[in-house]
């Protein structure tokens, strides 16, 4: 089946990865310094276990965001959103009461979120996304950066298929 709409989202902010990089590289400096140099890291320093396992965990930290993604595909059959590792949701056509892009506004944050609005919210950045309320009643919204395309995907395919 043709893909008429195809998305690929990750953490892009800069600020994110200063945080994520700068928290990792004091507790691996710390542990250059515990380790290497024999100088206690800190007042009150950890084990050099203790140090070890939690700049793994700083660094596993690091990997993780760096491979998160949001995928989002629009074609004939429906719609298909990915947000690896967690979630992987296909919607049909005959399932859809509705969809839209909507501004959602600030969310709580980002990653996947819950919303009395808007239901699951799955986004990286930004306050656009594709609002999409099913027959059961259930209701999702997944974020974009490319909100005029998806507008005239939704045209073009979801709304010309029911009439």
């Amino acid at each position: 089946m043709q893909i008429h709409f195809h998305e690929k989202q990750k953490f892009t902010q800069w600020w994110i990865w200063l945080i994520l990089i700068g928290i990792a590289l004091i507790f691996v400096y710390g542990l250059y310094q515990q380790l290497i140099l024999g100088v206690p890291f800190g007042d009150k320093p950890l084990s050099d276990v203790g140090l070890a396992v939690f700049s793994i965990l700083m660094l596993g930290m690091l990997v993780f965001f760096w491979f998160l993604q949001l995928e989002t595909e629009i074609d004939a059959g429906g719609i298909r959103v990915s947000f690896f590792p967690f979630v992987k949701k296909q919607f049909r056509w005959a399932e859809v009461r509705s969809a839209e892009v909507v501004d959602y506004g600030f969310v709580g944050g980002w990653g996947i979120r819950l919303s009395a609005r808007y239901g699951a919210v799955y986004n990286v950045k930004g306050r656009k996304g594709l609002a999409i309320k099913l027959i059961n009643g259930r209701k999702y919204c997944i974020g974009t950066q490319k909100e005029n395309e998806l507008r005239s995907v939704i045209a073009e395919v979801y709304h010309r298929g029911k009439r």
